[in-house]
């Protein structure tokens, strides 16, 4: 159940978030065309934005007791870094990823980057925008390989476009 606090939260976070909203003639990630644009990049590198996106993740993720946070790169990076801050601040301690669409072919050759938790550790997998939820699919796979238990997936918009059917077709 939503409360009325909740509700006022997360429509004062659509208020800012739908700033981000853009009517046109654009080709999206997934190839397919759409009169209508989130930049999701904007609205999480927007320092009045981004505060209230971490505390709604992080409040999702504390209703399922979530020991990790990493999605796609980039959509996912500054939401996984900004959770991480706000958890600090509040005295937990929550580590942070992001998943590259393939690992790259120089270094350590990784495919997931940053700080993952420890094997068998529950995970919430973010990004900012979801179409297709192919993205978030390719993450989420690659996390289980891993051996992670991806128990949430948290995304700011969803495009309404097939995403939310995929996952849930899968689990999720």
């Amino acid at each position: 159940m939503v409360t009325t606090a909740e509700a006022t939260s997360r429509e004062r976070l659509w208020e800012k978030v739908s700033r981000y909203l853009q009517r046109g003639d654009f080709i999206l990630s997934s190839g397919a065309r759409s009169n209508l644009y989130f930049d999701g990049k904007k609205a999480t590198h927007d320092p009045e934005v981004l505060p209230d996106i971490c505390e709604w993740v992080l409040e999702e993720m504390a209703e399922a007791e979530l020991e990790a946070i990493g999605g796609p790169a980039t959509g996912a990076n500054p939401i996984v870094t900004g959770v991480q801050m706000l958890a600090s601040q509040e005295g937990k301690q929550i580590a942070g990823f992001y998943v590259r669409s393939k690992a790259k072919e120089h270094g350590t050759r990784q495919e997931i980057e940053g700080n993952p938790p420890s094997v068998d550790k529950r995970v919430a997998i973010v990004d900012d925008t979801m179409t297709t939820g192919k993205s978030l699919m390719h993450a989420i796979n690659a996390v289980k390989e891993a051996g992670y238990q991806v128990s949430k997936v948290i995304v700011l918009v969803d495009r309404g476009e097939g995403g939310t059917e995929a996952l849930r077709a899968e689990g999720y």
